[in-house]
């Protein structure tokens, strides 16, 4: 499946409503302006990273673009450590053009999908899902379900760099229903456990 949405991606002409050549320069010289806008896997890490990352940037032939967060996780990349995808600014590129999109993906962050299934979601924006999931398959590279699973992980990661709060009370805050769950999700995404992250940062 990663393999597919790899190849799916790479074979993408546009970002968003951004060219490649685009995101490349933007990535290249860390252009503040394109934080949020669009990320970048690299292969050779399988790390992905906003436009703005401190670290040195990869060579071009290493690197595909996705319009979120959600599409190059889908893709098997994990977040980067260093420039926190989870503190991006929210600034789709659709912005303007698709309104549907764009109150999904804010109800999204407010937690809808964490109470409700995709069809009940769905029908409340007064469309079907399976519309709204090639809505966002075109738009997003990810379908809500994988949307939302994005977010809950960034709450998380939020509060767990900014709280000392115990790993129960942030799993469900940040939407998950169990604390198993939580710590197969975050481990699956950052390929490490919470707990392991929050000790890191302990230990500066």
């Amino acid at each position: 499946m990663a393999r597919r949405n790899r190849t799916r991606s790479s074979a993408r002409t546009r970002v968003g409503n951004l060219d490649l050549a685009t995101c490349e320069r933007a990535r290249v010289s860390r252009d503040r302006r394109f934080d949020g806008r669009f990320f970048s896997g690299v292969r050779t890490t399988r790390i992905y990273c906003r436009p703005v990352c401190p670290v040195r940037p990869a060579k071009a032939e290493n690197v595909s673009f996705y319009p979120s967060a959600a599409a190059a996780e889908r893709a098997g990349f994990r977040p980067c450590l260093r420039c926190r995808p989870e503190t991006a600014p929210f600034s789709p590129a659709w912005k303007g053009s698709l309104a549907t999109v764009e109150r999904a993906v804010r109800l999204i962050n407010e937690g809808a999908l964490d109470r409700a299934p995709v069809e009940v979601f769905a029908a409340s924006l007064g469309v079907g899902a399976r519309h709204l999931t090639r809505l966002f398959d075109k738009h997003l590279g990810a379908s809500p379900g994988q949307i939302a699973r994005t977010a809950r992980v960034q709450r998380a990661k939020r509060l767990l760099d900014n709280t000392k709060l115990p790993m129960i009370e942030i799993a469900l805050l940040a939407g998950f229903r169990s604390l198993r769950r939580f710590n197969a999700v975050f481990a699956e995404v950052y390929k490490r456990p919470p707990t392991e992250i929050r000790r890191a940062q302990r230990n500066g």
